[in-house]
């Protein structure tokens, strides 16, 4: 056929046409196949497979080798290379993914290093810029500048929170509902005490409160904790106060391991002299200052155990129309409040003479407000006015130990606490009144209305017991 006419035909060809044929087809095969290198020969021309590929039997191009090392086309026969055959790589066929990334992003450029260390830089030095103007500002609009010429104690932002460790928790001695109490030292080692107002109250902050404030920085009675200094440089300005050691009247009350309270003398001398701080305060200023907060927590003891008011500053700046909304926040709040308050809305000074009637009857059943005996909630205050009224006092006071002197004493001082509780503020006696006649009852413990108390510096001992406690809950004695 065909194929051996063309075979006969190429048989009979000289040599040079044979060569040139040859050339031809070496250009057509090489076409077909670019993977291959072929080469002329006498009168045809040979093609290879590059190394890892073999020729295809069947079309003649080149395909991988799966059996071993190809070369020239064909399977190698020396045996040696088998030794060296590589193993099977099992990645090879595992496409690993890379982010894409623009060739001129790979390398550090030292330019866009500068330019962003310069922008941070910049943006570092416009915010401390911003909190400095800031706190310039809070200074101004909280009175800043009258203050200084009131020549009052400020303190700046930066100080107190070094003073209480940046307001660290293992500082922190209280914790209520509308601020946080923080125990620290200022200079010449002094022991104070900074309230924090929380963020939550600071739409019912006093606009008006640096007269206030003057007031109570200006003077002082022994028997009030005294505020020390202000910090101007927040939204809402920070109180520093002196530190008290020997916790609240509370504690020593309910808590049956206390000795302060070891004798009923002690009992009438701590009525007396909070009766003549709340005195001072509804008396001395004008116009009077309402505490609005008194209950036995806010009463604290000194280092000789005497009477010391606490928070009256929170009275100070917490307008009286908001005064229900800290008042009415916490269960344990609601037995001090006056109910004619909760009935008006109106803060008074007789307000302070019905929760102190309630501290009154507390001092003396150390008892809490409410009760549970036998599986019925008592309200200690309606209880104990009956029993002072149908003359069963003994049903809520323990007399033991006491004399006949001392138990007509503790009568007396009951009725002085019922006349405090009457529901009708006109009917309630004048602090004043209630701050004498506890005098009367125990004369030893009269105060003096002079108040000599000189500012002091807190000693060694105070100090080492105050470190001691800064870690300590808010059930602790740092208060």
């Amino acid at each position: 056929g065909f194929m051996h006419h063309r075979k006969s035909l190429r048989q009979r060809r000289s040599p040079l046409m044979a060569r040139n044929n040859a050339i031809v087809e070496l250009k057509l095969d090489q076409e077909r196949d670019t993977e291959r290198k072929c080469k002329n020969t006498d009168g045809s021309y040979k093609c290879d497979c590059p190394i890892g590929k073999k020729k295809s039997k069947n079309k003649g191009h080149c395909q991988i080798n799966r059996g071993g090392i190809a070369g020239g086309g064909h399977e190698s026969r020396n045996p040696l290379l088998k030794l060296i055959r590589p193993h099977p790589n099992p990645l090879e066929n595992v496409r690993i993914r890379t982010p894409h990334l623009p060739v001129g992003r790979v390398a550090l450029n030292p330019s866009a290093i500068a330019v962003s260390v310069f922008g941070m830089t910049v943006t570092a030095s416009v915010s401390v810029t911003m909190r400095l103007r800031l706190r310039k500002i809070n200074f101004i609009r909280n009175g800043g500048e009258l203050m200084k010429q009131r020549k009052v104690q400020i303190f700046t932002e930066a100080e107190l929170a070094k003073a209480t460790n940046n307001y660290n928790d293992s500082n922190k001695l209280n914790d209520d509902h509308s601020s946080s109490v923080y125990g620290g030292i200022i200079a010449r080692d002094t022991v104070v005490v900074v309230k924090k107002p929380k963020d939550e109250h600071k739409s019912i902050i006093r606009q008006d409160f640096q007269d206030e404030l003057e007031f109570l920085m200006g003077r002082s009675h022994k028997n009030m904790v005294k505020l020390k200094g202000i910090c101007l440089e927040t939204e809402i300005p920070l109180l520093v106060y002196e530190y008290i050691p020997n916790g609240t009247l509370f504690q020593h009350i309910h808590q049956n391991t206390s000795t302060i309270l070891k004798s009923w003398e002690d009992h009438f001398r701590i009525a007396t002299q909070a009766a003549h701080a709340l005195d001072y305060m509804h008396s001395s200023a004008k116009p009077p200052i309402v505490h609005g907060n008194i209950k036995s927590m806010n009463i604290l003891l000194d280092k000789k155990n005497s009477v010391k008011i606490s928070d009256f500053g929170t009275s100070v700046l917490i307008s009286p129309e908001h005064r229900h909304i800290i008042a009415t926040q916490k269960k344990d709040l609601l037995g001090y409040i006056d109910p004619e308050y909760l009935v008006t809305g109106m803060l008074t000074t007789q307000s302070d003479v019905y929760s102190f009637g309630v501290v009154l009857v507390e001092l003396l059943t150390r008892k809490k407000l409410y009760v549970t005996e036998s599986g019925e909630s008592i309200n200690t205050i309606h209880h104990f006015i009956s029993s002072v009224e149908g003359d069963t006092l003994s049903n809520v006071i323990n007399f033991e130990g006491a004399s006949e002197g001392e138990m007509e004493k503790i009568r007396t001082v009951a009725k002085i606490a019922v006349r405090c509780l009457d529901q009708s503020g006109a009917n309630r006696p004048a602090m004043s009144d209630v701050a004498q006649q506890l005098a009367n009852v125990n004369p030893s413990s009269t105060i003096e209305e002079e108040n000599d108390e000189t500012e002091r510096e807190v000693d060694a001992e105070e100090l080492s017991s105050c470190l001691s406690c800064l870690g300590m809950d808010s059930a602790s004695s740092c208060i």
